[in-house]
């Protein structure tokens, strides 16, 4: 019998195990992050997992029904005393007996992952669409016959010149004992709808209301879910929290869950109702740190890209899987949450989901518009969010044009060697000095640089794990600043570089960052198989921005916004040095943070926000990336570190690239001497 694949999500790692192997003992061997602290036992319940099962064109895998050994007596010993979540497995019970996808959810990591997307400062103009109107009602009276929601509606008009109310039968059950405890004085939450009709009534208290009164802003990512908890009467961002986005098991990019849904009959159900959980959990979560209750929380606004818009409302995506990437709808959306399975809000709360803008440019370019505004831009800017997939605008006052980009989750640390995402131990920064070729480094949840004596004991508890997606977009840059890479992304030997970090690998070379395996610590390198992920994702990112630009008719642009968690972790001169971003003046480079999440909340805060967004999605026009000629010349040149084609100016006046060639027979013999030009 062959060894099985077991491939684990959200980390990407891999590998071949014998049939009967634990799944913990393969996690354990990979270094995937799978907690334990019951030696196997089945006691402690730190190790689950869930299997995914069908076919997985992304990994060329199909997981069949009994990919791993059945349900045991010890798990089913365990869901009887503690409960087991439908559909989990215990990795320390579980064994491999066939290829399978393994997803390790955020509670069984050790290294708890950390949603890079903090809350933007912003200052909005409040105006919810959700507010508290205090009422006094007429008593009813024999000689009136109107019901009590009737004379509600009416003292609504009479006292703040609310036309028209509606309600659902779980404002209407509690109506009558409601005005009564009151005494006819009761508070009642409205959400008003931008684009007119009646008002909705959402809850009803007796008297004066003094609670809470939240809502969230929520950037439904492919890789992440973000989510932030805003007062609907200050603004205040009161929490922020993020989890990973539970489909990654599915497929860690786009098309894939698409594939996925294509498959696997059913397959998009799944993903709808996995995606949903997640989202639900992680609200449940927030109010529970703010210390608020579920009946608080009146409204969402969620941004997405189409796809995981599709998945999200349970819509399937097929369509978007191939031309013309026809969308099932494209206008905003107001929904009850419940609808969407978000039951760890009010009862009656309300969901706006933004519009998309086209087939694979979703709600959260939208979001992005919203907050950075190029429409009203004197300056010709361009405004780029980037992750698995990359969304792109670019214009002025005069006009605005908009692509995604399938850059992969390579910047998230996936497919990368030593990759992991963003968690404590990481490594996050790194810097090569040019002449001796030594690196230095910081890893998240420590200040220090690992040169600093104190350095190893403030990581002894956190460790050093690997590297997350802004640690290796430094290192390749720094490599090749440091000229341990060439222009054509090639990794030099030991005696073309000058280091003994450049170690043979097969056939190519790695460059070693950290080793720690003497004491069972990880060996961190960056290989040439990483090199070239990183040459496809950003290669993809620079020729989406180039095809705007040509559509324009320019071959610069005025100013860079760097948004999502890449532009808030990733300094300017390392995003140019490896050629992600046209060249500009460094000033004029700016990090936007999360302008996804900053637009959800502007449009959960603003309600002319909602309208105004809705009239300039309308006239961004859409470049599509998959049909056009252009696209694929764009690609190959921007493979170069940083361009093969376009020059870089700005950059060279300040960063000197060296020129060399680690081409075969290009130089073992030349002690690693090379010429060394600006630009």
């Amino acid at each position: 019998m062959s060894d099985a694949l077991v491939i684990f999500t959200p980390s990407g790692k891999r590998g071949r195990f014998p049939l009967g192997t634990p799944v913990l003992t393969a996690a354990r061997q990979l270094g995937v992050d799978l907690d334990s602290v019951c030696g196997g036992r089945g006691i402690c319940s730190k190790c689950q997992i869930t299997p995914g099962y069908g076919e997985f064109s992304k990994h060329g895998v199909t997981v069949a029904p009994n990919a791993l050994s059945e349900w045991n007596a010890v798990e089913q010993r365990y869901k009887d005393k503690r409960g087991l979540i439908e559909g989990r497995r215990l990795g320390c019970q579980a064994q491999v007996m066939g290829d399978v996808v393994i997803d390790v959810p955020a509670e069984s990591q050790v290294h708890r992952q950390v949603v890079r997307k903090a809350a933007t400062a912003r200052a909005i103009s409040m105006d919810p669409a959700t507010r508290l109107y205090f009422v006094e009602v007429e008593e009813p009276d024999m000689h009136e016959p109107s019901g009590d929601f009737e004379r509600l509606a009416k003292a609504l008009r009479t006292e703040w010149e609310i036309p028209e109310i509606t309600a659902g039968l779980e404002v209407l059950r509690k109506l009558q004992p409601v005005l009564r405890q009151g005494k006819w004085r009761v508070t009642v939450a409205l959400n008003k709808d931008h684009r007119a009709g009646p008002h909705r009534v959402l809850d009803i208290w007796p008297g004066l209301y003094e609670g809470g009164l939240y809502g969230l802003a929520v950037d439904l990512g492919s890789t992440t879910i973000a989510a932030h908890l805003c007062d609907l009467r200050t603004g205040d961002v009161v929490l922020s929290s993020g989890i990973m986005n539970p489909q990654i098991r599915f497929g860690e990019d786009l098309m894939s869950r698409v594939s996925y849904a294509m498959m696997n009959p059913g397959g998009d159900v799944e993903m709808t109702r996995t995606v949903r959980e997640g989202m639900d959990a992680l609200i449940a979560d927030l109010a529970r740190e703010a210390q608020i209750t579920a009946r608080e929380i009146m409204e969402a606004v969620i941004v997405c890209n189409p796809v995981m818009h599709h998945l999200f409302l349970g819509i399937d995506p097929v369509e978007l899987g191939q031309a013309p990437f026809a969308l099932a709808t494209s206008d905003a959306l107001t929904l009850d949450a419940r609808e969407l399975g978000l039951n760890a809000m009010n009862a009656a709360a309300r969901a706006y989901l933004l519009p998309c803008i086209a087939g694979h440019v979703g709600a959260d370019a939208a979001a992005v518009a919203l907050s950075e505004s190029p429409e009203t831009s004197d300056d010709l800017v361009l405004v780029v969010d980037v992750g698995t997939n990359a969304e792109i605008l670019l214009g002025d006052k005069r006009r605005v044009l908009a692509c995604s980009s399938p850059t992969g989750p390579a910047f998230e640390g996936a497919q990368i060697s030593s990759g992991q995402r963003a968690a404590p131990g990481a490594i996050e920064r790194i810097e090569i000095d040019a002449v001796t070729k030594e690196p230095r480094f910081r890893v998240i949840g420590c200040d220090l640089w690992s040169d600093d004596p104190a350095f190893a004991e403030a990581t002894a508890q956190t460790g050093i794990t690997g590297i997350c997606g802004s640690g290796i977009i430094e290192a390749v840059a720094e490599m090749r600043m440091a000229g341990l890479v060439d222009g054509s992304g090639l990794i030099g030997s030991e005696a073309q570089t000058g280091t003994w970090r450049c170690q043979p690998e097969g056939r190519t070379h790695a460059y070693l960052i950290h080793d720690a395996s003497a004491t069972g610590g990880p060996r961190i390198t960056v290989t040439q198989g990483d090199i070239r992920a990183i040459q496809l994702a950003k290669s993809a990112l620079y020729a989406g921005a180039r095809l705007l630009m040509d559509e324009i008719g320019t071959d610069s642009v005025d100013r860079v916004v760097l948004a999502g968690a890449f532009g808030a972790h990733i300094s300017p001169k390392h995003a140019m040095v490896l050629g992600m971003i046209p060249d500009a003046h460094l000033d004029k480079v700016t990090s936007a943070g999360n302008a996804a999440g900053t637009g959800a909340r502007i449009a959960l805060c603003n309600l002319a926000a909602r309208a105004g967004i809705e009239a300039t999605v309308k006239r961004i026009h859409k470049v599509e990336t998959a049909i056009e000629p252009r696209f694929q010349e764009h690609f190959v040149n921007a493979n170069a570190l940083p361009h093969a084609v376009d020059t870089f100016p700005e950059l060279a006046k300040i960063v000197t690239l060296p020129e060399l060639s680690f081409n075969s027979g290009g130089g073992d013999g030349d002690g690693g001497r090379r010429k060394r030009r600006r630009g």
